[in-house]
């Protein structure tokens, strides 16, 4: 909208009803996630079983302390996700047709 009408920052945001800080703020992730993204990948790939819980599980045990919620973030950020599972296909037996009564009883 600034460059569009020619408008400022400021005078854009008080026309749109907004604060300032919303259009000033941006979110910056420390570095550190991406080295934690790094390690649930390759915890992922190596236990492809495992879902975001037992990998921030593992990462506990490994002496990071670091939010459920976070791993979660991170792990849907990758792509990551547990396979499903195909259920098997019952074994196919011979069809017998349906007997029919001869006469009445």
């Amino acid at each position: 909208m600034c460059e569009a009408k020619g408008l400022s920052q400021r005078r854009a945001c008080r026309l749109a009803g907004l604060s300032l800080s919303t259009c000033r703020y941006s979110a910056q992730r420390p570095a550190a996630d991406a080295q934690l993204s790094l390690r649930i990948t390759e915890l992922a790939l190596e236990r492809r079983r495992f879902g975001y819980r037992r990998i921030w599980q593992l990462l506990r045990r490994e002496g990071l302390c670091v939010n459920h919620k976070r791993v979660y973030r991170i792990y849907q950020l990758n792509g990551l996700s547990v396979k499903r599972r195909r259920r098997r296909k019952e074994l196919a037996t011979e069809r017998l047709p349906l007997l029919r009564p001869i006469g009445p009883i």
